[in-house]
């Protein structure tokens, strides 16, 4: 049973996953967009499908009103029999609404699946063919060229316009890209006090001056950090500050690609290692020579 999905997740990215037979689509929103809660929500029923209510418009939302319902449907309704007629005519509305999501479903489902299918093609061509990822990567300066975690990230530029924005696939990205070279990536909502040193207010709100409503510049905000946990013997040296440059530059390298314009992405290096102290009453070290501190 498919459980916690991520709200900015497409149901493009799950039936990829799924075998044919074992779900059902059933296509019943009014989304425009489908980059955030895509999924209005899944269940499995008692013969084990797995039923999927997708949040997007199906082909009856895309043509026109009148090939469904009478145009003047609520109009010529006598005052005193508005009330009951207005509720019959509006049953009659929504029973016919009913009746047309049922009969373009199915080829609801043909699109969607058949969109699937193009997904997983483009993907796939996308990162077997080293071509394509040497085009698109071609205008990066010679120092983004050279970043050991940005090499690791080229094969995923061909698919940059359906991951950029979407805060899953691009944990999923960056789990696999640093967890190649041995580091490991936790996501985390912190909530965040936010001061805004100089707000900027218009003069004048409707009718009213901006000193008598002034909100404060203070508020809290839920910040997405990137905790990378990691201890490297080789790094953690003289060599340090190059690592340290190495991330920013892939830092500021997933933002141009993979993030919107309003986002930040901020990494937070730590290590669970105890540290080392050269007086320690609890942790005992053994230094050279055998000497116990």
């Amino acid at each position: 049973m498919i459980k916690y999905l991520p709200n900015d997740i497409n149901i493009e990215d799950i039936l990829s996953y799924l075998p044919k037979g074992s779900y059902r689509i059933f296509i019943n929103g009014l989304h425009k967009r489908n980059s955030y809660k895509d999924i209005i929500s899944c269940e499995e029923t008692s013969d084990g499908i797995t039923e999927f209510h997708v949040g997007r418009n199906g082909l009856y939302n895309s043509l026109p009103e009148y090939m469904f319902h009478p145009i003047n449907r609520f109009d010529n309704i006598p005052e005193r029999e508005k009330k009951e007629r207005f509720a019959e005519e509006y049953a009659k509305q929504e029973l016919e609404k009913e009746n047309a999501h049922k009969f373009f479903s199915p080829i609801d489902v043909l699109l969607l699946d058949l969109k699937t299918k193009v997904k997983d093609k483009i993907n796939q061509l996308a990162s077997d063919n080293i071509i394509i990822q040497n085009i698109i990567g071609d205008t990066l300066p010679e120092k983004e060229k050279s970043n050991r975690f940005i090499k690791r990230t080229i094969p995923f530029l061909p698919n940059c316009k359906r991951i950029r924005g979407n805060t899953t696939l691009i944990t999923l990205m960056l789990r696999k890209v640093l967890f190649e070279e041995g580091l490991f990536l936790k996501k985390e909502n912190i909530e965040s006090e936010v001061l805004d040193n100089e707000p900027q207010y218009n003069y004048k709100v409707t009718d009213y001056q901006i000193d008598s409503i002034y909100l404060g510049n203070q508020f809290s905000e839920n910040i997405t950090t990137y905790t990378i946990n990691y201890w490297s013997d080789e790094e953690c040296s003289e060599h340090f500050n190059l690592f340290l440059e190495e991330l920013e530059t892939y830092r500021l390298f997933i933002k141009d690609y993979f993030f919107s314009v309003e986002d930040d992405l901020c990494f937070h290096l730590c290590s669970d290692y105890p540290t080392l102290r050269v007086s320690d009453d609890i942790i005992y070290n053994y230094l050279n020579y055998n000497t116990n501190l």
